[in-house]
């Protein structure tokens, strides 16, 4: 099977915006774009991407989250927009997890903006199993072939200047149910949610960009014979292979996919994953964008040791 996965599109619209939206934790956020990101995150490279990933005829995508930058009605709808017109694929084919951008704020949360946008790629084959979080209804499961496809939300609103994760104890214990269930059991699991489980060595750091029950969740992926973990957050592709008592599994990140940057491991793009019939990682590739000749350039995701 294959399928392609991206990540962190920061979509921006502030079309119609009143000031009085600012008046809270986007004020800082806006800040942070005028003054850092508005030069380098470009609405055009992620239409290029959702293009490139139709023609190759994957047979699922996966997205983990971050579709906006400050859970704006009008960019909500410029992602929602966006996914039906350039990537236009049925929502049985596609699972999208929130980032924390998704859930900037209280209000975000209150209206379950996500849902109310994306909510038609977040309809679960085993909808029974899943609990409500902050985003939704999760853990979202989406059985194919040799596949599940299993999408977690570690999306919370935060204060200004933090943008670490949770996925909680209920939707852990969940999660727990879901790949015990013999559907799941039988095929190789592909989870989904924003922020990395390996947290960086920095405790500070980590309380503020990490996730808070990584270890949690490590715990389980470790028990499964193969599994591949996919997030975003960091907005450069990286890739672990973790041996386990039954396998191993892979955990691998995909950059940002509207980042105008020079370093190859940060620029705009997608990658791609090949699952063997016997339910092994057979590939991981990155497909970096090239704006100048409008393509797409085939690479390696860095690996971590």
């Amino acid at each position: 099977m294959r399928i392609a996965h991206f990540s962190d599109l920061h979509l921006l619209d502030l079309t119609e915006v009143g000031v009085h939206r600012f008046l809270n934790k986007r004020f800082v956020g806006y800040a942070n774009l005028r003054l850092k990101r508005a030069h380098v995150h470009r609405a055009a490279y992620v239409g290029a991407i959702a293009r490139e990933v139709r023609r190759l005829d994957v047979a699922h995508v996966v997205i983990t989250g971050d579709l906006t930058n400050l859970a704006l009605e009008t960019e909500f709808a410029m992602a929602r927009n966006l996914l039906e017109r350039d990537l236009g694929l049925d929502p049985s084919r596609v699972t999208i997890v929130p980032g924390n951008h998704d859930l900037y704020t209280r209000g975000a949360e209150r209206k379950k903006r996500f849902a109310e946008y994306i909510g038609h790629y977040m309809k679960s084959d085993l909808p029974d199993l899943a609990v409500e979080v902050a985003a939704g209804a999760f853990p979202i499961v989406k059985l194919r072939d040799h596949v599940a496809f299993i999408g977690l939300s570690s999306a919370v609103p935060r204060p200004p200047f933090v943008a670490s994760g949770r996925l909680g104890e209920e939707q852990l214990d969940a999660l727990a149910r879901v790949l015990a269930h013999p559907e799941v059991a039988r095929r190789t699991a592909v989870v989904a949610v924003h922020h990395p489980a390996h947290n960086p060595p920095s405790r500070l750091k980590a309380r503020v960009e990490g996730l808070d029950d990584a270890d949690a969740l490590l715990a389980q992926i470790a028990k499964l014979d193969h599994c591949l973990l996919l997030h975003g957050h960091l907005h450069r592709r990286i890739q672990r292979v973790t041996a386990t008592t039954r396998g191993k599994f892979f955990a691998v990140g995909a950059t940002s996919a509207s980042l105008d940057h020079d370093d190859e491991a940060r620029m705009a793009g997608f990658n791609a994953y090949e699952i063997g019939d016997d339910g092994a990682i057979a590939s991981v590739e990155a497909h970096v964008y090239e704006p100048a000749r409008e393509s797409f350039r085939i690479d390696s995701v860095p690996k971590l040791v």
